[in-house]
């Protein structure tokens, strides 16, 4: 299984003094004599000057890809270049769904936007047969399989991953950029189910699993999303850990 992302400046104020008190007296004195010299002049017309535009509000960037998906019972993949965090999500993204608010097929498809072309291959069609092989891996060898999901469907159950304790790593054979990395850790897995009389039970198990991520200048982000180039991706879990 399994970004990094300002001081505000108070509003300066400005006053005058007293003088304009005087300043009013003398106006009246003026006034007072023009009006017995003659007809007063044609006071000048005001200006008016525009408002200025203020600028829109720049967007808050997100911190992960869509948030909407955890209504759906799924991990949101994040979006970060610390492989640390990123392992930790990716190993529960791959083992934490609801089959109430989900089928299988969808839960599978969403999880295939996690992944990122492994850069270790030369050409772009090795490229697509390589992350298409670690797809296809995921479904046979590391999520749920199928009737054990609709096992726990019939008894409204779900299931929620959490990695307890520090991320283990093993260095990535043929990656002289060092972008990549295996992180293997111990998953708690809590699946929930209801009885007949819909009392909830729940149970825990753990495994141990690992995860190949590349967090450097080459992966490639969700399309749409506020992922950038160099933000982590999964190139490949693994059936089996991978130890040091």
């Amino acid at each position: 299984m399994a970004r990094e992302r300002k001081h505000g400046r108070g509003p300066l104020w400005a006053w005058t003094g007293g003088g304009v008190l005087v300043a009013g007296v003398v106006a009246i004195i003026i006034s007072s004599f023009v009006n017995s010299q003659g007809p007063t002049s044609t006071p000048p017309e005001t200006v008016k000057r525009p408002a200025s535009a203020s600028a829109p509000p720049a967007e808050a960037t997100s911190e992960v890809v869509d948030p909407s998906v955890a209504d759906r019972g799924w991990v949101p993949e994040p979006i970060t270049t610390d492989a640390d965090a990123y392992i930790r999500d990716a190993l529960e993204a791959a083992a934490t769904f609801d089959p109430q608010l989900s089928d299988r097929d969808a839960w599978l498809t969403y999880l295939d936007t996690w992944f990122t072309p492994d850069t270790r291959y030369t050409s772009e069609s090795d490229q697509r047969d390589a992350m298409a092989t670690a797809q296809l891996e995921l479904r046979q060898s590391i999520v749920l399989p199928e009737n054990d999901w609709t096992s726990l469907g019939s008894e409204k159950g779900r299931v929620i991953a959490t990695v307890n304790g520090e991320i283990d790593y093993v260095p990535v054979l043929e990656d002289p950029a060092g972008q990549m990395k295996i992180g293997t850790a111990d998953v708690v897995l809590t699946f929930t189910r209801v009885d007949g009389d819909g009392t909830e039970h729940s149970y825990d198990e753990q495994v141990r699993v690992s995860v190949q991520v590349l967090c450097g200048g080459e992966s490639v982000p969700t399309p749409n999303s506020d992922q950038q180039p160099g933000d982590c991706k999964v190139v490949r879990y693994f059936p089996e850990p991978m130890e040091p």
